[in-house]
């Protein structure tokens, strides 16, 4: 494979031409066109699509990092093998005793996921934000109310019509921390995980095929997580969901000391789902704030193959 810039020789895993430093991110896209899905021969030296005429755009939010305070940070990369990123993440310091984790992950068969996942944790964390100027105490209303308003957001996507693609949609895990409680609510399969020396615990349950498959006993776990059909999600926000399914999960978690609040896209948990695994991970990482913490994970993601978008939203809290 030849860079689209300079002619150098470049492979499938590479982000930048080493020759002149370019971003391939459009060169390596394996449906080629971001509007009409015509092969990437079909994109000329001006990034232009001589099937639909569409010009490919630039990817803006291949890395984020975002640190609003010392004990509050989070990333979200695009890995190693998607040309764009379909994550989103927000976090929001509201006092001294509140704090807002919001992070979703744009279904990929989806229209627009990308614009669907930044959509959903824009609108949820200001929904959160209102909700507790209003003076609403309880952080359980708020998340349903947030959801739901993520929900319009999404909804309100414009779409091709004519296409045979669904609607957009995304997941989301949100996670309102007031007073050491956790409330935390979700749909689809983004996680939430207490993560400590003592212990370690995933605080939140997949909405997926996996899942129910393996509560319903119709499936063993290794026979449900080799099917084809065991990344599936059965629960999600966008405009084709039914009405008994937009209603998020919701569990409350007293934290119990000093420790690490982590929400994640799959594209961490699938290279370390074991809570346990995740705080040598974290134990590995050279400096301890969040941020740093951060960075360090979505490396190791990276590091595993990168196959999927990264996002990591962190609290870290400290003894009582």
């Amino acid at each position: 494979m030849n860079c689209h810039q300079c002619g150098g020789i470049v492979t499938v895993d590479d982000r930048f031409c080493e020759e002149c430093g370019v971003s391939l991110a459009a060169e390596v896209v394996g449906d080629g066109c971001q509007k009409c899905g015509a092969a990437p021969r079909n994109i000329d030296v001006d990034r232009y699509c001589s099937e639909c005429g569409f010009r490919q755009v630039e990817i803006s939010n291949d890395c984020i990092e975002l640190q609003p305070g010392a004990n509050l940070a989070g990333a979200s990369d695009r890995g190693r093998r998607h040309h764009q990123n379909e994550d989103s993440i927000a976090l929001k310091i509201i006092d001294s005793d509140t704090c807002i984790i919001v992070v979703c992950d744009g279904v990929s068969s989806s229209q627009h996921p990308e614009l669907a996942s930044q959509a959903a944790a824009t609108a949820c964390i200001q929904s959160i934000e209102l909700t507790i100027n209003e003076g609403i105490e309880d952080p359980a209303i708020a998340l349903e109310r947030a959801v739901e308003y993520a929900l319009q957001a999404v909804s309100s996507i414009p779409l091709d019509l004519a296409s045979s693609i669904d609607s957009s949609s995304t997941t989301i895990v949100a996670a309102i921390v007031h007073n050491n409680i956790a409330t935390i609510g979700w749909l689809g399969d983004s996680r939430a995980y207490w993560i400590a020396a003592d212990k370690s615990l995933q605080l939140t349950q997949d909405d997926s095929w996996m899942r129910d498959a393996i509560e319903s006993g119709t499936f063993t776990p290794e026979e449900a997580e080799a099917s084809p059909y065991a990344h599936a999600i059965v629960r999600w926000l966008g405009a084709d969901v039914a009405d008994e399914d937009r209603i998020p999960n919701i569990t409350t978690f007293p934290i119990p000391g000093a420790g690490y609040l982590l929400l994640c896209t799959d594209g961490l948990w699938n290279y370390a789902p074991d809570p346990a695994y995740l705080h040598h991970l974290i134990q590995q990482s050279l400096n301890s704030d969040c941020l740093s913490i951060s960075q360090h994970l979505i490396r190791y993601a990276n590091q595993q193959g990168g196959q999927d978008n990264i996002t990591v939203g962190i609290l870290g809290v400290m003894s009582k």
